[in-house]
């Protein structure tokens, strides 16, 4: 399973693979939801076995997510005043509000250092540098340090994964069946129970 996945992206031409990398480290911050962690770990993979460099994943990735962050940086810094001080998003209360402003003052850049190690939380750390008015080159800064910091990890946890794909890829296959066939006992349980309930309310009639 894990092979394919693999196998079919080594497939992929080095150019299109550090495009897509660029895409995915860009899009983090606007769309949190962007599976760009697992696509760097799977990508990663490749460095051992492939032209895929580790200098260049990292590069590519963590310049990619700085210029997302600070688009989610402008963003803020234009309407952050419009959508959140007016009260045009009503799901922010006035209390979070004020939270969020004491930790922007007490602790500014050092957020955005470690916003990376913060999952759920990038897009709105971002955002709120622009709001707060952050000087923008620092933020920039910061932002790439703390996604090299953090690609770095994901970049070595992919290696690791490409040196021992075969025995993690028979684990994953292992845990899989094991799931499987738990799901299937338990589905058989609620079948047979379901029968042996009509059955006994039709010798009660």
């Amino acid at each position: 399973m894990l092979e394919n996945i693999i196998s079919y992206i080594d497939s992929l031409d080095p150019t299109l693979i550090y495009f897509v990398l660029f895409f995915f480290g860009f899009i983090e911050n606007i769309f949190p939801p962007s599976p760009s962690d697992v696509v760097v770990v799977l990508s990663s993979t490749l460095i051992a076995n492939s032209t895929l460099g580790f200098l260049p994943i990292l590069l590519i990735t963590s310049f990619g997510s700085g210029l997302g962050f600070i688009v989610m940086y402008f963003i803020g810094k234009n309407l952050g005043e419009k959508l959140i001080r007016n009260g045009k998003l009503k799901f922010i209360k006035k209390e979070a509000l004020n939270k969020a402003d004491m930790w922007f003052h007490k602790y500014g850049y050092k957020l955005i250092l470690i916003n990376r190690f913060l999952p759920g939380t990038r897009a709105v750390v971002s955002f709120f540098s622009g709001f707060h008015r952050l000087k923008k080159s620092k933020t920039f800064f910061y932002a790439v340090i703390s996604s090299f910091l953090w690609n770095t990890l994901l970049i070595a946890l992919g290696v690791f994964l490409g040196q021992n794909l075969e025995l993690i890829d028979k684990y994953l296959t292992t845990y899989s069946d094991i799931v499987l066939t738990f799901t299937a006992i338990v589905i058989l349980f609620f079948v047979v129970r379901f029968f042996m309930k009509k059955k006994r309310e039709n010798e009660n009639k």
